[in-house]
């Protein structure tokens, strides 16, 4: 009896080991990282009205993003996305109104695409208006922000809470599906914007989005079916 109870134990420990070791293998192979400044140097990135320049400095490689006249996207050799995450490791300046980095996804063309950025400069922002404007979501051309701002106020950009410093690398993650983003800051447990998607495209490419910004790395999880 004694015996086959302790059989039964460590059947049970095998397979918890199994699972803890090759489940999390299988999930490691699903993922995706891409090094920008290895993707710069290698000319794999397309570039649409944006300055962007190789940097080396405390151990990281990574690429600085310039420009802000117009709209611009550095686009990642990614072009058949459909659901799962998307995390990027970037660091903005606290200049008010000028810096921004984010996410483009599901994109269509160059000027049609869903968006998630971060405005860095309203993290800490003492003004309470400002600071409920830390993260936004967009969908490019039909929804950006005035318009959402205007008629939706309050709903597609928010606060984020215990908000990291306006320089800081920060990770931004964002959890899509067909229907839904949710983005978390600093792998939060609580996303700091859930939001319903405003349109209908459920796949296409990936970008980076933003100005006066750093950008370390980006990671992509496919969703598997």
């Amino acid at each position: 009896m004694v015996n086959n109870i302790m059989k039964k134990i460590q059947n049970w420990f095998c397979l918890l080991i199994f699972f803890l070791f090759f489940g999390t293998s299988v999930i490691a192979q699903k993922e995706v990282v891409f090094n920008l400044a290895d993707l710069h140097r290698d000319g794999k990135l397309r570039i649409q009205n944006r300055g962007v320049t190789t940097e080396n400095a405390n151990n990281k490689s990574y690429i600085k993003i310039s420009g802000g006249v117009y709209s611009g996207v550095v686009w990642l050799p990614i072009q058949d996305f459909k659901n799962g995450k998307i995390e990027i490791i970037a660091r903005g300046k606290d200049i008010a109104q000028n810096s921004f980095y984010g996410i483009a996804f599901h994109a269509q063309n160059d000027s049609t695409f869903d968006d998630v950025y971060c405005r860095p400069f309203n993290f800490k922002a003492a003004d309470s208006v400002r600071k409920i404007h830390a993260i936004q979501y967009v969908a490019y051309p039909k929804y950006d922000w005035p318009l959402l701002r205007k008629e939706f106020n309050g709903i597609y950009e928010k606060g984020i809470e215990n908000p990291p410093n306006a320089e800081d690398w920060v990770t931004l993650s964002l959890l899509i599906n067909d229907e839904e983003v949710r983005a978390f800051i600093n792998h939060a447990l609580k996303p700091a914007l859930v939001v319903k998607k405003l349109n209908t495209n459920k796949s296409g490419y990936i970008g980076l989005t933003g100005f006066n910004c750093d950008v370390e790395q980006i990671r992509v999880f496919p969703e598997e079916k």
